[in-house]
């Protein structure tokens, strides 16, 4: 009777996602940990694998609901380095749009979520709120709020629409002016403070030992390991910004980070409204044929780019036929959701638990997918 099990999800308010951990504890303190994915739509490789080319847009958003375009992007980029496909001047832009607005959208649900575990229940209440107008930026232009089926092989689907990027100006001016109340709320909130200082530490030798990325990687390494700069993609080569980082990576550092990031988003959006071609097409044209029976092909290619989470890729394998032959995922938030949670929640006090799934960046279709 000294052990308990425990469940942590999938229906519990600090699970991100459908996902669950099963506890084992001594009175508070977390002994054995086994996360078990699988609670909702996974397997996304093999599904993939058996569907066509392009029919595979509308199931890739759902392996990371909160940041659904990273996967649009990644999977776009595999098909056009393998049909060696030129995407438009312009359509690199817009991606660039999408994707930034889709990162701040994470930051805000990951930085106000910290709130649900702590009591705080302000935090997320205004960051889903603040999210919910770049939905509505989303829904005006792709016609959808979270999954967008909008970043496709060979560009993006349309072009924007008339008066948008003056909507998205208006938000971001509104956003960095926000980020202030959100710094009192979380960041100078002695609440916040207690609970995430010196806690859930990821010391830089467990970072690489597990192969996480991202803010976990920077903020205990110090270096600025970002794939928008290591191996840049779309136009990320021609605008300026700064990538946080530190070297003392506890729940409060991360979460610092992510509000810099938030900044640095805006910092490149704007960049990108400026310098964006105002004419041309969007999208390359890809088959002569019928685009649902286009043939890749025959060829293997691994793309990557930077989430929120991490350094997301695709390898994929095409054997020259109408759908894909292998694909395999590598979800930037693999290493710390499985192998993290078996060797290193344990010794963690159960009340901080869904502190650590926050403030580590785990989406769990990443996961088992």
């Amino acid at each position: 009777m000294k052990e308990l099990k425990l469940y942590l999800g999938p229906n519990h308010p600090g699970m991100h996602g459908n996902f669950s951990v099963h506890m084992y504890v001594e009175g508070d303190i977390i002994v054995k940990a086994r996360p078990m994915p699988g609670m909702l739509h996974r397997g996304f490789e093999k599904l993939m694998e058996r569907r066509l080319w392009m029919n595979n847009l509308a199931l890739i958003p759902r392996i990371c609901v909160v940041e659904p375009d990273i996967n649009e992007m990644v999977y776009a980029m595999s098909i056009e380095k393998l049909a060696r496909v030129e995407v438009p001047e312009k359509a690199h832009w817009i991606r660039m749009i999408i994707l930034e607005l889709a990162r701040v959208a994470n930051h805000l649900m990951a930085f106000g979520g910290i709130g649900g575990p702590t009591g705080l229940y302000t935090g997320p209440n205004w960051a889903i709120a603040d999210r919910d107008l770049i939905l509505d930026i989303f829904e005006e232009i792709t016609g959808a709020r979270v999954y967008h089926m909008y970043i496709v092989p060979g560009g993006v689907r349309k072009d924007l629409p008339e008066g948008i990027e003056e909507k998205i100006s208006s938000f971001l001016d509104y956003l960095e002016k926000r980020m202030e109340d959100y710094k009192s709320l979380v960041l100078e909130n002695k609440m916040i403070i207690k609970r995430t200082k010196d806690e859930i530490v990821l010391p830089l030798e467990v970072a690489k030992e597990l192969g996480v990325t991202g803010i976990g990687l920077r903020s205990a390494s110090g270096k600025a390991y970002d794939i928008r700069k290591v191996d840049p993609y779309a136009r990320y080569d021609q605008v300026e910004f700064d990538v946080p980082t530190a070297t003392y990576s506890d729940a409060y550092t991360r979460l610092g980070i992510k509000y810099q990031e938030i900044f640095q988003s805006i910092r490149i959006l704007r960049q990108v409204l400026d310098k964006m071609p105002k004419t041309g097409s969007v999208r390359a044209k890809i088959s002569s044929g019928n685009a649902l029976r286009w043939r890749v092909p025959a060829g293997q290619v691994f793309s990557h780019i930077e989430c929120a989470r991490g350094e997301y890729g695709y390898y994929m394998v095409s054997n020259g036929k109408e759908m894909p032959y292998r694909v395999a995922v590598r979800g930037a938030s693999y290493p710390q959701g499985m192998l993290g949670i078996e060797k290193y929640l344990p010794g963690t006090r159960l009340d901080d638990a869904a502190i650590w799934l926050d403030t580590m960046g785990v989406c769990a279709p990443e996961i088992d997918r």
